[in-house]
């Protein structure tokens, strides 16, 4: 029979999965790196994304986290403290602290049900109260959102591509590929490409 907890539950992991094996081989320097004209870093999502779950699957459920993150404290992720690491924090650190996030939400949906009513204090006033399915569904989600963004600065970083990268050729056919793409995209570059449907 069909378990709409597991499922949600089993994506997650999978999404928290893959974003942590984009962190992997990498050097501070590029784990810290700002890679988009907003700064998207991967150790930053590291240390969003734990805020996110210590509050989603754990504060909004009175099962606050049992550590302090300074960010948190000081109200700084307002102003985007929480999307970056500092030079005093470390990537153990803020993976560690990723990891411990998770298995205390992990805690959290393994204890409730998806009815559990829940309280998010930085909601709209008259839209703050929940359920973990509401914020299960929305976990699943922000963690797939930023495993994406990790997928494409991994590849800026170093090429290291998605996991079905070597399956469909190799280097020689991606780059046939791309010069595909390319040439595609050329075709309006000059401004004479027709609009017109082919078909």
């Amino acid at each position: 029979m069909f378990d709409l907890k597991e499922e949600l539950h089993r994506k997650l992991q999978a999404g928290r999965a893959g974003l942590l094996s984009k962190l992997e081989d990498l050097s501070e320097y590029d784990l810290r790196r700002p890679m988009t004209p907003t700064g998207t870093n991967l150790l930053g999502m590291i240390k969003h994304l734990a805020g996110v779950e210590y509050e989603y699957l754990g504060g909004s459920f009175k099962r606050p986290a049992p550590e302090t993150m300074s960010w948190v404290e000081d109200g700084s992720l307002w102003q985007g403290a929480d999307m970056w690491a500092t030079p005093d924090e470390s990537s153990d650190y803020l993976i560690g602290l990723y990891k411990r996030a998770c298995a205390h939400g992990d805690q959290t949906i393994a204890d409730l049900d998806l009815e559990t009513p829940g309280w998010v204090a930085h909601w709209p006033e008259g839209r703050r109260d929940t359920t973990l399915g509401v914020l299960l569904i929305r976990m699943v989600s922000e963690t797939a959102q930023h495993a994406g963004h990790a997928d494409v600065i991994r590849e800026l970083i170093d090429g290291r591509a998605g996991p079905d990268h070597d399956a469909m050729g190799d280097e020689a056919w991606w780059r046939e590929y791309v010069a595909g793409i390319q040439a595609a995209a050329d075709s309006f570059a000059t401004g004479v490409h027709s609009d017109k449907p082919t078909g």
